[in-house]
Parts: C-alpha cells; sequence; structure tokens
C-alpha cells in the first residue's frame, strides 16, 4: 500500500523538483521508503517521471520502487496488493518468466509482459499503477476493477501527470484549479462528486476498471471490467446452494486477505459484516485475531458493546476508541485535505482517528465494507423494487398535491419513511437513484445552488446496464460504479492512508461479486434486514443474539453536536462573512436551514454537513473561482515553464 506520482511530459520541461515535492506530498501513504525517477523516450522528444512512497506489506526488505524489470524495459511504480500474486508468479515462472523479489510489485510487472493489458483482469486484488515502457517511450495507467485504489488524472499543453491524492497532483505546474461548477451543483444533490469529475476543473479520476495509455501527446482510456451486475443473468436456483457457494467464495476471499509480510488485524464495528470477517478471519489464524472499534462518548450513538461481545466470542485481542466532540474536531480538516473534497459522511473522521490507533500496532486490516452494495443490505434495496407499483397505483400530480407535503412534515424519527415517501414519487429512474442517499432532494439541491446551469452530462455508465436486468440489481449496478468508487471506498482508502493502514475489504471481491450476480433478487432482499444469503451463513458462525439485536448503525452524533457545542463552529462556516459558501449558493436557503436545525424545528443534519464541509473544502484548498481565471492559472504556467 503506498502513494504514486509520474508524469508524461514534453523533455523542455524542467519538472524534477515538481516530481520530488509532488511525491513527498504522499509521505503519510507510505512513511517506510521513497523513490523517484525521471526516464527519456527513444527519440528524446518526452520525458517521463516516477515517485514513490511505500508502505511495507509484503517483502519488506525488498521491492524497492520505482522498480526495474530484469531487463530494464519496464518500470513501474504501483500501489496495492495483489492477493493472488503467489500463484501468477509459479504460472509465470513455469513459462519461463525470472524474479528478483519475493513481492507482487515484481509480479504484475512480469504479468504485464507477458500478457498485456490482458493481465488486469487476472489480478484479483486492489491496485493503480504506472508502467514506463523504455522501449516504445508510452506509460501505462491503471486501476483496479472496482477503484478501491485511486488514481487521478491532469492533463495540460505538453503532460499528462497522475496521483494516488489530488492534494499532489493539484500542484504540478499547469494544472487547471478553477472550481468545477457542475460537481458543485452534482455535490449538493449526491453528497459527493460523481466520477469522473473532481471539484476541479483540469483534474479528473481514472475509472475503476480502467486503463490508459499515454504515447506521446496522445492519451487513449479503455475499460477493461463492468460489474456483474448490469451483465449477468440468475443462474443459481437452489438457496442452499448459494448459500454454500458463497460461504466457500468468502472464506477464500479471507483467506487471500491475510497474506501479508507485516502484522495485521480487522476493523471490528459489532455489525454483520465484521463480525462475519473477523469469524473466518480466526479460522485460518493461529493466534488472536488484533480488533479494533471505534464509539461516541454520546448515549446510543456507540456500537462498542456489542464489538465487545463479538471480541469475546472469538477471544481477539481488542482495543477500543471512544471520540468525543473535540478529537472529531481536531481532524476534520485532515479529512478534507486527505480526500481532495469535501467529507462525504462524518464517520470518516473517527475511521482516520481509529486508523491512527491501529497504526501503532499493525499495517493493515481487513474491514466489512462493500457488504450492503454487494448483497443488498439497504432499506433502499427493499424498497426500490416495488417503486413502480407505488407509481401506477398514485398519479404523480397526487404525490405532489399529497404524499410529498406530508412526508415533509414527518418529524424526525420518521426520517426512513420520510425518504421513502420523497423519493417513491421520483418518476426518472435516473434522478430517483441519486436521490436514495442524497443529502438534498432535487427541490432543495435547486434552491441552495446559485451558479450556472449545469454544461454537462452525468457518466452514463451507473446507470447503464447490458439488456434487461431487475430494479434491483440495476441500483445495485448503480452502487458499485458510483456510490461506492466516489464515495464509500474513498473513505475506506484516504482515511485509512492518512493513518498509514492498508485496508482490505473481503466482500470487493471481484470473484465473489460474479458469484453473487448470479442468485435470485430473493436471495439478496429476502429477508426482513436484507443479505439474506449473508444472514443464512453467519447463523453458522455467529451467536445468536448478534444476528438478532437492533441494528444502532455507525452513527456520528453529529446531529446533536451541531445543537451544542459545535453551533459556533456551524455558524462560522456557513454564515460568516468570510465564508465562501454564500458565494456560491443561495445564502438565504443556507439560513433558514441553520436557523431551523439549531432552534430543533427540523433536522437538517445531512444538507448542512454537506455544507459546513463545502466550506471546509474552500478554506483548505482555497480553489480558484471563475472570477480569478483564467488570469491565475496562466500566470502559474508561465512562471513555472520559462
Amino acid at each position: 500500500m503506498c502513494g504514486i506520482f509520474g508524469f508524461h511530459a514534453r523533455s523542455r520541461l524542467p519538472l524534477a523538483e515538481t516530481l520530488d515535492g509532488a511525491t513527498d506530498r504522499l509521505a503519510h501513504r507510505g512513511p517506510d521508503g521513497r523513490g523517484t525517477l525521471i526516464m527519456r523516450s527513444p527519440d528524446g522528444e518526452w520525458q517521463a517521471g516516477l515517485g514513490h512512497r511505500r508502505l511495507s506489506i509484503l517483502d519488506i526488505e525488498g521491492s524497492p520502487q520505482p522498480m526495474h524489470s530484469h531487463d530494464g524495459r519496464y518500470v513501474i511504480v504501483y500501489n496495492g496488493e495483489v492477493y493472488n500474486y503467489i500463484e501468477l508468479r509459479a504460472e509465470l515462472m513455469e513459462r519461463g518468466h525470472r524474479f528478483a523479489t519475493q513481492g507482487d510489485t515484481e509480479v504484475v510487472i512480469e504479468a504485464w509482459r507477458a500478457w498485456g493489458d490482458d493481465c488486469l483482469p487476472r489480478l484479483n486484488g486492489m491496485f493503480a499503477f504506472l508502467l514506463w515502457d523504455s522501449e516504445t517511450g508510452r506509460l501505462y495507467a491503471a486501476r483496479d476493477p472496482f477503484g478501491k485504489k485511486p488514481l487521478f488524472l491532469a492533463s495540460g499543453d505538453g503532460f499528462h501527470a497522475f496521483a494516488s491524492e489530488i492534494d499532489s497532483l493539484r500542484h504540478f505546474p499547469g494544472v487547471d484549479d478553477r472550481l468545477d461548477q457542475d460537481s458543485l451543483r452534482e455535490f449538493l444533490s449526491y453528497r459527493y462528486v460523481p466520477g469522473p469529475a473532481t471539484f476541479f476543473r483540469g483534474i479528473s479520476k481514472v475509472p475503476p476498471g480502467t486503463f490508459m495509455v499515454v504515447d506521446g501527446a496522445n492519451i487513449r482510456a479503455e475499460r477493461y471490467f463492468t460489474t456483474p451486475f448490469s451483465r449477468t443473468s440468475p443462474t443459481v436456483e437452489s438457496f442452499d446452494e448459494a448459500v454454500k457457494l458463497f460461504g466457500e467464495k468468502l472464506d477464500e476471499a479471507v483467506r487471500l486477505r491475510l497474506r501479508s509480510d507485516a502484522p495485521f488485524g480487522a476493523y471490528l464495528s459489532g455489525g454483520l459484516d465484521s463480525s462475519m470477517i473477523v469469524a473466518l478471519m480466526s479460522r485460518h489464524m493461529g493466534k488472536p485475531v488484533a480488533t479494533y472499534s471505534v464509539g461516541f462518548d454520546v448515549p446510543g450513538s456507540s456500537e462498542l458493546p456489542y464489538a465487545r461481545q463479538v471480541a469475546d466470542t472469538f477471544g481477539s485481542d481488542h482495543s477500543e476508541l471512544v471520540v468525543n466532540m473535540d478529537a472529531f474536531t481536531s481532524v476534520w480538516e485532515e479529512a478534507v485535505l486527505r480526500r481532495g473534497a469535501p467529507v462525504s459522511e462524518p464517520s470518516d473522521l473517527p475511521v482516520l482517528l481509529l486508523s491512527r490507533l491501529a497504526s501503532r500496532t499493525v499495517k493493515m486490516v481487513l474491514t466489512g465494507e462493500g457488504a450492503d452494495e454487494l448483497l443488498g443490505g439497504y432499506p433502499k434495496h427493499r424498497a426500490e423494487p416495488w417503486v413502480s407499483m407505488y407509481q401506477s397505483l398514485v398519479p404523480g400530480g397526487l404525490h405532489e398535491a399529497l404524499v410529498g407535503p406530508g412526508a415533509r412534515a414527518l418529524p424526525y424519527a420518521a426520517r426512513r419513511l420520510k425518504i421513502l415517501a420523497g423519493v417513491a414519487g421520483i418518476r426518472d429512474a435516473q434522478a430517483r437513484m441519486v436521490a436514495w442517499f442524497g443529502g438534498a432532494d432535487g427541490g432543495q439541491a435547486e434552491a441552495l445552488y446559485s451558479g450556472p446551469p449545469q454544461s454537462r452530462d452525468l457518466d452514463p455508465l451507473p446507470f447503464t446496464t447490458d439488456g434487461e436486468i431487475s430494479p434491483l440489481k440495476r441500483m445495485l449496478h448503480f452502487d458499485q460504479t458510483s456510490w461506492l468508487p466516489d464515495n464509500l471506498l474513498e473513505r475506506g482508502d484516504r482515511m485509512m492512508m492518512a493513518g498509514s493502514i492498508e485496508g482490505r475489504m473481503p466482500f470487493m471481491d471481484v470473484g465473489l461479486a460474479e458469484l453473487v450476480a448470479q442468485f435470485r433478487d430473493a436471495f439478496l432482499t429476502g429477508a426482513p434486514k436484507g443479505k439474506r444469503v449473508l444472514r443464512s451463513l453467519a447463523a453458522q458462525l455467529l451467536p445468536r443474539q448478534i444476528l438478532e439485536r437492533k441494528k444502532v448503525g455507525f452513527r456520528v452524533p453529529v446531529e446533536q453536536w451541531f445543537r451544542t457545542g459545535m453551533s459556533d463552529q456551524l455558524r462560522d462556516l456557513l454564515q460568516s462573512d468570510s465564508a465562501t459558501v454564500r458565494n456560491v449558493c443561495n445564502a438565504r436557503e443556507i439560513d433558514r436551514l441553520v436557523s431551523e436545525h439549531l432552534g430543533g424545528a427540523h433536522n437538517h443534519e445531512k444538507i448542512l454537513w454537506a455544507l459546513a464541509n463545502l466550506e471546509q473544502f474552500f478554506r483548505v484548498f482555497r480553489p480558484t473561482l471563475d472570477a480569478e481565471q483564467p488570469q491565475a492559472a496562466q500566470r502559474r504556467v508561465a512562471s513555472a515553464f520559462r
């Protein structure tokens, strides 16, 4: 697990110091090693720079990067883990390939030599890498199928540059750092920026499951993976068979992710998903699992007692962290810096704090993230299949006149019913996908946004499938191509790496997803709380009281904190004269939301958290607004390339 930076640029551009500085901005991702290298194309017209910061997990004493192939043709910087590297290495050795190290990085080089980009579907893991071919002068970039590892791209006059994080890339000379107005508009609806866009006009996300080829001034992108839910029909008819196959595949996914030369453990929330991971880890380890849990000092907002119960059941070496409001706010700006965007979920911050705690004793953890998006674990997954029936019975006008206003008037205690009643009336499927998780409904987002009309279309991939599939599978496809890579998996990478911890997610195994896509919908949502096949498997491994208890959820008590100790900070962020958010959003609407929340009339925690983070983003990054451009960018380019 590491941080990478690289560029392909005209040879005349002086970029050695830029490479060093950009690489060192990723030091938190790799405190164990550092390397940089600049190379020239065969014709001398182009240069490639590669930088690497290393967190040593495999082959700790070997495998420095940038790594050269044994014959010097290829050079790679690589971030991630390929869990089946032992099997791939053996296969490649049978084909005559040579190896000088014991880790997975050299396996990626030789796999590329053997199969080219066809090697990518063979790599079972999470990865982002840049690979230079000295014979052709081409730079290749690739990202894993689900986007667990990040990779950002900036292109300009005479260069293409890549990095693991936006902060590193943004300082590359010539990058357009103007605020992207369309991204601002989308953020108000999604609570995150859907890929491939970012908040900066000149920086984009390399899409998951994609590789790129940079050849001179040209760059080409090609997708090698799409979610199995978008292209697979159910073939497993027996529920018992589904449970058996799922159990075998999940166990294999956990076993492969235990490959490490550094100490490791697990994040344990006490919920079903992480408890199952700890149970399966206990099967394969000859010593207690090191488990780590985080909770809050507000009554009713902590699952620590349940996590402790699971830890006791499996005899884990358990550590707990109780987060108060001061600790929470102390890492807020750092969390925004590492994400390169507003923090979408308050839970990002305690994950960062927990990662700092865990890094004192381990370098890697397994987590339960991705289970809900794989197995239909959210209420929306059980509700979406019924929306078409509701809309056939209730005309749109009736919904808008009676149901919608009635839902908005419900108290916060009925928040799930409020969401259901509001979203069920949205007839556009694309808008409905966004609204299930969004912090603001369409009307509220429009009321807050004060910029120009949207000028680009959304990426069609999350809304596009091959052939007819069920509403559930269509929603799971959206979750796996938008919500996961652009939000939840960003937390899993950025917040853990901010604490120098690698996170591995067995539920995000591609083979497991291929299997689950073959299940009937009833095997997923055919239980009161969803994830039916997982619950059936868990009944064989977990205590009954864990399976049957009421879910508390990992809910940071932001609602209470906004009304109490964080109220002055909230007012400063959203209502002070220096608040940029008041210039780019509707200030009157912001004031209404703040007043209603602090006065106890309504709970607006989701949208207020989004707006407060938007302001934190402006204060941390100070992106150039349109009024300051393009002159600012032109001055920066001119001074850098003189």
